[in-house]
Parts: C-alpha cells; sequence; structure tokens
C-alpha cells in the first residue's frame, strides 16, 4: 500500500500515476475535517490562486511539460483539458469543474481510497513508501515534525491570490473582447500526437472574438488608480516586514510601489491589445479571464493582492467597466512553505535520508500548479516501482520534467528559491539555431523525443 498525504493536484497526480501502475493508494486529506485558510471546497485538487494552468504551446517550456505530462497519462492534464475555458494562448480551467473531474476520477478508482483525516507526523516504517504532498498550507503539527526530521528551518514565502468578479456586474459598454495580437487558444494546439486520455473537441468562437475582456485605461484613468493602489491599506500580515514574496506572483500593489510604469510592463501591458474605439493600444489595459465554463465569473489577472477588502472593492472599482462590480471573492495572501530540495531530495522525489520517503508539490520547493502535478506524477511512478521492488527512475534531463527534477536536487542549497519550468533550467543545444522560435522548437522536440524513449524502456521495466 502506498500513502499519500494531501488531495491536492500532486497527491492526485502521484495516486493516480501509482494505481494506474498497478499499486493500492490511500489519499490522506484533512479537508474538511481541518479546513485552511483559502480553501473554499473539500474537494481534491481545489485551485485556490489562478484559474490558469499558464502557456499551452510546446515552444514555451510550461506548455512542454504540460505535453509531457499528458503523454505519460496525467490526470491533472486529462481533467484540466475537459474543462478549460478561453484563455488566449493559454490552458485555464473552469476551476470548480476542475476539481470535481479529478476529484470523481481519483474516487472512482479501484485501487485509490481516500480517507479524511489530518495526519499529525511523518509517518514511520508504517507506511511505506509515503508521499507527502501537502502543499504550501501544511498543517502547523506536520509542519512542525518536518522541521524537525529535515533539521532546519522551513523557507517560506507569502502568495497573493487575485480578486474574481461576476460577469453580470461588468460594464460591458466600456470594455472590449480581444486576445494579444488576436491570439486565441481554439486556434489549434500542438504536440497532438502521442496524447493519453483526448478530452472532447470543444467549439471555436468566431474568429474575430478574442478571449479576454479589456478594461482599457487613458492616463488621466491611470494616475488617479495608480495613487488610490499604492496608498491602499494592506491586510496584516505576520513579519509582513520580513515577508518574501514570489517573484511570478507578486501583489499588484507591491509591483506598483517599484514604479509608476512597472504595471503598464507587467499586468496592465497595452502592447498588443487594439482598442476598436481608437483603433490604438490604451494607455494601460486590466484583463479579465474567464473562470468558469458558464462565462458568470471573471478573474482579474495578474491582479493577486494582500489590500484590505473595502481598500480592494474602492480601488478596483476605478477600473473602467468594473464600476460596480460584484466581487465573489476577493484578494487575499496565505503563506507557501517548503523544503530546502537540495539538500533533501533525489531527482527522483526521494528524501536523501529514507529512499521509500517522498515529497511532491509545492512543499518539495516548487512553483506553479503544472510543477507541482509533474513532481506529483514522477513521485508516484517512483512510489509505485519501489513497492515492486524495482529502481526508481528520473526522467531525461533533457525532459522539461527531468530538468525541474534536477533543478530541485542540484541548485544552489545556500540561495535557493521554488522555480516554475523554464528554458533557462534546461540544458542547452549543442549548436543552437540563432532563430529563438526555432531553438525552442528544438528543445521541445529533443525532449519529446527522449521522454518517448524513457517512456518506452520504463513500460518494458514494468513502470
Amino acid at each position: 500500500m502506498i500513502h499519500v498525504i494531501g488531495g491536492g493536484l500532486a497527491g492526485c497526480e502521484a495516486a493516480w500515476q501509482a494505481a494506474e501502475l498497478g499499486e493500492d493508494v490511500t489519499i490522506h486529506e484533512m479537508r474538511p475535517v481541518r479546513p485552511t485558510a483559502v480553501h473554499q471546497t473539500d474537494g481534491l485538487a481545489e485551485l485556490v490562486c489562478s484559474n490558469s494552468f499558464r502557456a499551452d504551446k510546446v515552444d514555451n517550456a510550461v506548455g512542454l511539460i504540460k505535453e509531457e505530462m499528458r503523454r505519460l497519462g496525467s490526470v491533472v492534464m486529462r481533467s484540466a483539458d475537459a474543462t478549460r475555458v478561453p484563455a488566449g494562448a493559454a490552458l485555464a480551467v473552469d476551476r470548480h469543474a476542475f476539481s470535481k473531474a479529478v476529484t470523481d476520477a481519483v474516487q472512482s478508482h479501484p485501487r485509490i481510497r481516500v480517507s479524511r483525516e489530518e495526519v499529525l507526523k511523518v509517518p514511520g516504517a508504517e507506511w511505506s513508501p509515503v508521499i507527502i504532498a501537502t502543499g504550501p498550507l501544511t498543517s502547523d503539527a506536520l509542519s512542525n515534525d518536518i522541521q524537525a526530521m529535515v533539521g532546519e528551518e522551513h523557507l517560506s514565502f507569502y502568495d497573493a491570490i487575485s480578486p474574481i468578479v461576476l460577469a453580470e456586474s461588468i460594464d460591458m459598454s466600456k470594455v472590449f473582447r480581444a486576445s494579444r495580437w488576436g491570439r486565441n487558444v481554439w486556434a489549434g494546439r500542438a504536440g497532438e500526437a502521442g496524447r493519453a486520455g483526448e478530452s472532447p473537441a470543444l467549439p471555436a468562437p468566431p474568429a474575430e472574438e478574442g478571449d479576454y475582456l479589456n478594461c482599457p485605461m487613458t492616463k488621466a484613468e491611470y494616475d488617479p488608480f495608480y495613487a488610490a493602489l499604492t496608498t491602499a491599506e494592506s491586510a496584516t500580515v505576520r513579519d509582513f516586514d520580513k515577508a518574501k514574496f514570489f517573484e511570478g506572483c507578486l501583489p499588484i500593489e507591491v509591483m506598483a510601489h517599484r514604479g509608476e510604469g512597472t504595471l503598464r510592463f507587467g499586468p496592465m501591458k497595452q502592447v498588443g491589445l487594439t482598442d476598436p474605439r481608437t483603433g490604438r493600444f490604451p494607455y494601460a489595459v486590466v484583463q479579465l479571464r474567464q473562470d468558469t465554463l458558464a462565462g458568470d465569473h471573471y478573474s482579474l489577472v495578474g491582479f493577486q493582492t494582500q489590500i484590505k477588502w473595502g481598500d480592494q472593492a474602492r480601488v478596483l472599482r476605478m477600473i473602467p467597466g468594473l464600476e460596480h462590480a460584484e466581487f465573489v471573492r476577493f484578494g487575499m495572501v496565505h503563506r507557501n512553505t517548503y523544503i530546502c530540495g537540495p539538500k533533501v531530495l533525489l531527482p527522483t522525489w526521494q528524501t536523501r535520508h529514507r529512499p521509500d520517503l517522498f515529497f511532491a508539490g509545492q512543499v518539495s520547493g516548487v512553483e506553479g500548479y503544472v510543477e507541482s502535478a509533474a513532481s506529483g506524477l514522477v513521485a508516484g511512478r517512483n512510489a509505485a516501482a519501489l513497492a515492486r521492488g524495482e529502481l526508481p527512475q528520473a526522467p531525461p534531463r533533457t525532459t522539461a520534467i527531468g530538468s525541474l527534477a534536477h533543478y530541485v536536487s542540484h541548485a544552489d542549497p545556500k540561495n535557493y528559491q521554488p522555480t516554475n519550468i523554464t528554458h533557462g533550467i534546461m540544458p542547452p543545444l549543442d549548436q543552437p539555431p540563432r532563430d529563438k522560435m526555432k531553438k525552442k522548437m528544438l528543445i521541445a522536440e529533443r525532449a519529446l523525443a527522449d521522454l518517448d524513449l524513457w517512456r518506452g524502456a520504463a513500460v518494458g521495466a514494468g513502470l
């Protein structure tokens, strides 16, 4: 029996992979017995922050890792593909439908049992193999026991969550629908061959439509908004003066304090978005991304925040089109705790001191939904191998999944930071072309070819 502690993305993926390889698995999920500050349901794989899985084309590193996961039979990717909503060239999902899809798949699997209970300490030999995939909101009791086991303080940073508004409260006369540079995900996606678990085809919207609602701002509108944003009252966070935020998920007000132009070159970037009423790029743009399949909720893209809720409503209603916005959820901050992977983990996501103990997900020192699920995928396959007396394996270093595993286990422990998958942590080509797009495609082709070879060898070995 394999035990998985945590029913998030990494835990569900780990359990699914192990079960698909013929092993019995128990997932130990503490919700709803023990709720967290930010989860709203008791569903497995609930998405707390954004509903976006980011880029979905293989010329992007995160798109590549998704394709690798699809080829390895990922339940997370199968569920995401089945519940996707329009999001340009990205993969975004209806968060509730996605959680239900994963929950239904996992709970209906004949080899997976879900136990609703809080695990208070790192299990001993009575649970072997065991995968700890408790995410960024690991309970205090288990977190303290992990800290005692690894012999050092946990590292931690704060994540901020974006607000969501009710679609019917958006003033559609002030916004326009478009994707940046006219791109949208429905035009087709690369890497169709070799996929496991294809989802049904989705109807394409008219070509002239885009996947985002865009709230354009003039300079006269942006300047008072910026002033209000930088003077709004922040929610109280203990030790906030010492807090570290993940650079890929900075609160909007933290970015604003870096300078007046920071937002206009970041989440409020106007380039590639032509306002049909003026025929020009606006001074700044706030994008809204569909959050549900029904299209009744929209999230503010890149607008994660820790501003107090009263001030949030006041400031965000200064955005054109959101003057009367009704908020389904306000932005908030939560603590993200993770171990120092290079000191604790092997590329197989096993711990160095105890081969039958694995970490996966954000607690293992990765950042992002897809990266968390990918770590669970490897941990689950290797826990199954260990249960059968076989040798655990890491995917090839040339793959996105293998590069992520290598980074987590080999980065500089003195200055360790969790990372998303990027081309920067993947090995370079021997003879890279000058053309950047061609180089990215060659990296993807190499990765997928090596993954397919490894996958074939793993199947032959029983993995």
